[in-house]
């Protein structure tokens, strides 16, 4: 999900902002990868295969390749080798805005020419590439979506997210439950995938939301825990229809880095390299704490999603914006929200097992 799908806007200025130091955490493992990747051995690659999976289509969708190739050249110059060659692919689902994928990669090509460039779109849950075809895959902001709700959440008909508290409490334990086995099911699909894909020793470098280990699952709160108390509340005052909200699932899981680490050695195809835990309360986010500018971040990420389910367009998300802007009105709720829904950004580095 991305503010790429609408015309450009303060809120899509902030969300690029933080995507953009998001990125650049990721590009110390990026480097460290591609040096492993180029290092002095026999049969050094002549071209190396990149791809980038979840790219979006707004002002850093290139930014993750961009740090590949540069990363890619610095080496060759560092160790006196030939000029490798660089393909690099970027993903994302269909719906994606490939158009304004296309045109940057046009221009970025001409200030590349040893670059070759091109689009797969389709989900990373799916086979993308042929097998061991890739050197190095890289993932920014995008595998904590899942690729559906939880199934057993919908057959249930138990809502991710009930008006009523109480019962919300008691249902916690249960509704995170499904969305960390989904989330199970999902990544492990992700790495069986890409150890298809990967070449012998190739490398994935992805970053994604999360928490820390010693937040208990049972009391951590969703990722998206803010756009579900907007949308309660317009549900509470019949802003929106109930009967909807109650059947409204993001698909979103943010796991622990212990959660995570576990999947990986359970699914057994790669070696962690490196896995780091970041908190989001940078500089740069730290300018976005204000009702308003909280509210239009969560439209840029969220609104297709909301959209899709609840319909309308501009209407209704125009009336999560000003009923967001209500809720945090009152000096430092909006704060003590954010403080009660903690996550990290984590960022982990994995070699495919020889």
């Amino acid at each position: 999900m991305s503010c790429s799908s609408r015309t450009y806007s303060p809120s899509c200025y902030h969300e690029t902002r933080l995507q953009n130091a998001e990125q650049n955490k990721m590009r110390p493992l990026i480097e460290e990868a591609i040096a492993d990747l180029l290092s002095t051995g026999a049969s050094l690659p002549r071209s190396m295969v990149v791809a980038d999976l979840g790219c979006s289509s707004g002002p850093n969708a290139l930014t993750l390749v961009s740090i590949c190739v540069d990363a890619i050249r610095s080496q060759c110059l560092r160790s006196r080798q030939p000029p490798v060659e660089v393909c690099i692919f970027l993903n994302d689902l269909p719906d994606n805005d490939f158009n304004m994928v296309v045109k940057s990669l046009v221009a970025f090509q001409q200030s590349h020419r040893s670059v070759v460039t091109g689009v797969m779109p389709g989900s990373f849950y799916g086979r993308l590439f042929t097998s061991g075809s890739l050197h190095l895959a890289c993932s920014a902001n995008s595998l904590h979506w899942l690729s559906e709700a939880p199934e057993e959440l919908r057959r249930n008909k138990i809502p991710a997210y009930d008006i009523d508290e109480h019962v919300r409490r008691e249902r916690r334990r249960v509704v995170i439950g499904a969305y960390a086995r989904q989330f199970r099911k999902d990544f492990t699909l992700f790495l069986e995938l890409g150890a298809i894909e990967l070449a012998a020793g190739g490398r994935l470098v992805a970053s994604l939301a999360g928490r820390r280990s010693e937040e208990p699952a049972a009391e951590f709160t969703h990722a998206w825990e803010s756009v579900a108390l907007v949308l309660s509340e317009m549900a509470s005052k019949g802003m929106i229809n109930r009967a909807k909200f109650d059947t409204f699932y993001i698909p979103i899981y943010g796991p622990s880095d212990e959660e995570l680490r576990e999947i990986i050695q359970a699914e057994g195809s790669f070696s962690i390299r490196e896995m780091q835990v970041h908190e989001p309360a940078s500089n740069v986010e730290s300018t976005l704490i204000s009702p308003s500018k909280m509210a239009n971040l969560l439209r840029a990420g969220f609104e297709p999603i909301i959209v899709q389910h609840f319909g309308s367009s501009g209407e209704i998300m125009d009336e999560f914006v000003r009923t967001a802007e209500r809720r945090w009105s009152r000096r430092g709720s909006l704060e003590a929200e954010l403080a009660r829904n903690p996550r990290v950004i984590l960022v982990v580095s994995l070699k495919k097992k020889v």
